[in-house]
């Protein structure tokens, strides 16, 4: 499954242009999940793919677990979305079948 994840810094003194918080949130992610980050300015935007059988929500709950670590504890997971990949329709077909 692919997901898009954003997070929005709490409060901190922003870091113009960046993407050191983006790397370390990165890094602090499963390792089994191949991780791109796509923005690290102001928002931070990270697109994982997970292993088959994982749900938005088992991200959800891993990367707010992951953002309680004080040096990434000034950001907020705002969204976790799942993205539909050309992949996810053909498997979809294939099932229907």
């Amino acid at each position: 499954m692919l997901i898009q994840l954003t997070m929005r810094r709490t409060g901190a003194v922003p870091v113009p242009g960046s993407p050191i918080d983006g790397i370390r949130i990165m890094a602090l992610l499963p390792s089994r999940w191949h991780k791109d980050l796509t923005q690290a300015t102001g928002d931070i935007v990270i697109r994982v793919r997970t292993d088959a059988g994982t749900t938005s929500a088992d991200v959800r709950a891993e990367v707010a677990e992951i953002l309680t670590n004080p040096e990434v504890g000034h950001w907020e997971l705002v969204t976790c979305r799942p993205l539909h990949t050309r992949n996810d329709e053909q498997d979809s077909a294939k099932e229907e079948k």
